[in-house]
């Protein structure tokens, strides 16, 4: 009998020494930032007249007679000669705010040991959060336009549980990238030895020097997309705003602009109220969804799959094995023409209902059939032939050629279009659903992950001898039901997933992947 492999010892970085670290000195900065954007917006709605005055003066109306409208909060300081006053105000609370940033920023520090990531916040309410390392579910590295310029990204741990992730905002991005490193190869079961030797001290202005100049390098040629290995997607710019331009949330936003101009026609300008603001928020969220998957890129690395994506703001996920829960690969009715694709999954986030974001939900925007391929083979790296079974035994099958168990031709009214492809397949290591004729999807349920399984049956199911099966995963936003299924194939199928889900489950060790 062959000994067991020990894990293999790695060199540390030196903030993962186990003591505890302070996060950037400008992270104050970077905070406070955020607040004085705040102000601002409440400081220019509330001048909006005076701003106009000063910036379009042509425009600036006047009463009947000729006189200026009224004045505004300027003009009471000024008439007043409460400038000196004003500003001496402002001063102050300028300086209390960098002090109080300042005193957070001196409470707000982390440590990584061999078993946790902690990090400690907060000056009158202390608080503390630990993040066991044999629970991540991922290692997310994002890097805000600001925060890119200067150097700088946040370090987000995924834990497994609402509202459990452990954030490091804001470090260099160096000793980010480095800390994740660490941070996945602790993960992984490796052991990490004693700290690197730090080549020589520079000073701070060199070394931020440094770092904004990597930055404004990297905003240029983007996020890790030159670090190996090379992205086995490449997702053109063209191909992504045109799948924008054929989804549900275009159409919608084309029927909301005719709307606005039918009654701008026809006298009911008290209606454009409300259709405007839906119309700027329709059109920015189409504006935001299309920069999110700019500088798209996949690639399997040794510490899992690393995703990254956005043009202005980046986000690069490393998924470790075994975290990913479910797979969707679905096609749009409006992208059946050009052969378009998109993959979902369902993972853990970390947080709670409603900090959920459908970015890191979508691991391919939209692709061809190879793309989708690839990207199903990275995330079932443990599932023999995976990529075959969404496309070639799957969704492209037809006639004796296909594998799966469907619905019966006497349920055919419960699935009148689709219940020749309605149906699902167990084959080793995963369950495989597919649903739809006209929206075409495929879900692939690896066994390892999948939570219970059920079967369910109402009056009319009974009357036609039929069930329907359900999967149960994590939340997310793919679907592990399938329905109108034989009532006797349901049950055959229900009990040797049952036996297939324990086995797969006792012999799964992809919570310790290096061992």
């Amino acid at each position: 009998m062959s000994a067991a492999v020990a894990p293999t010892e790695l060199p540390r970085s030196r903030l993962s020494d186990g003591e505890w670290h302070r996060m950037h000195p400008l992270t104050p900065l970077l905070r406070g930032g955020i607040f004085a954007v705040v102000v601002a917006g409440v400081v220019i709605s509330n001048l909006r007249e005076r701003l106009a005055e000063w910036l379009l003066p042509w425009t600036t109306p006047t009463l009947p007679d000729g006189a200026p409208l009224p004045g505004d909060p300027v003009d009471y300081v000024v008439a007043r000669g409460l400038l000196p006053v004003v500003g001496v105000g402002v001063l102050v609370v300028v300086v209390l705010l960098v002090v109080l940033f300042t005193v957070a920023w001196r409470f707000h520090s982390f440590r990584i040991s061999d078993d946790d990531v902690e990090v400690r916040s907060g000056v009158l309410f202390r608080r503390h959060r630990r993040a066991p390392l044999d629970r991540v579910q991922g290692v997310n590295l994002t890097r805000p336009l600001v925060a890119r310029i200067l150097g700088l990204a946040k370090l987000e741990v995924v834990g497994a549980g609402l509202d459990a992730n452990v954030r490091l905002e804001y470090l260099s991005t160096s000793h980010a990238e480095a800390v994740r490193a660490d941070i996945l190869r602790l993960a992984a079961g490796h052991a990490l030895a004693e700290g690197i030797p730090t080549p020589g001290v520079t000073s701070r202005v060199a070394a931020a020097t440094s770092a904004m100049s990597a930055g404004i390098t990297g905003i240029i040629a983007g996020a890790e997309e030159q670090l190996p290995p090379e992205s086995v997607v490449s997702l053109p710019t063209v191909r992504v705003a045109a799948s924008h331009l054929l989804s549900t949330s275009s159409v919608w936003l084309v029927v909301l602009i005719a709307a606005i101009v039918v009654l701008s026609n026809v006298g009911t300008p008290w209606l454009l109220f409300t259709i405007v603001p839906a119309v700027l928020g329709f059109a920015a969220y189409w504006v935001r969804s299309i920069t999110h998957a700019l500088r798209y890129s996949i690639a399997g690395t040794p510490d899992g799959v690393r995703i990254t994506f956005g043009l202005f703001t980046t986000v690069t996920e490393i998924l470790p094995p075994g975290r990913v829960h479910a797979i969707e690969v679905h096609q749009p009715l409006l992208w059946r023409s050009a052969g378009w694709w998109r993959v979902s999954v369902n993972r853990l986030s970390g947080r709670g209902v409603e900090g959920g974001r459908e970015e890191l939900a979508s691991v391919l925007p939209v692709g061809r059939v190879a793309d989708a391929e690839r990207v199903v083979s990275l995330l079932t790296p443990g599932i023999l032939d995976a990529a075959d079974l969404v496309f070639a035994r799957g969704i492209f099958a037809r006639g004796a050629e296909d594998p799966f168990t469907t619905t019966p031709r006497r349920a055919r009214i419960l699935r009148p279009f689709s219940w020749r492809r309605n149906g699902c397949l167990l084959a080793p290591g995963v369950l495989v659903l597919r649903r739809g004729i006209l929206r075409r999807r495929i879900v692939l349920v690896p066994l390892a992950r999948m939570q219970s399984i059920a079967l369910h049956q109402d009056p009319l199911d009974r009357a036609l001898r039929v069930a329907t099966l359900q999967a149960h995963t994590i939340a997310g936003p793919v679907s592990g039901r399938i329905d109108a299924l034989d009532r006797d194939d349901a049950l055959d199928l229900f009990d040797r997933a049952e036996l297939a889900a324990l086995d797969a489950a006792a012999t799964d060790r992809s919570h310790r992947w290096a061992r």
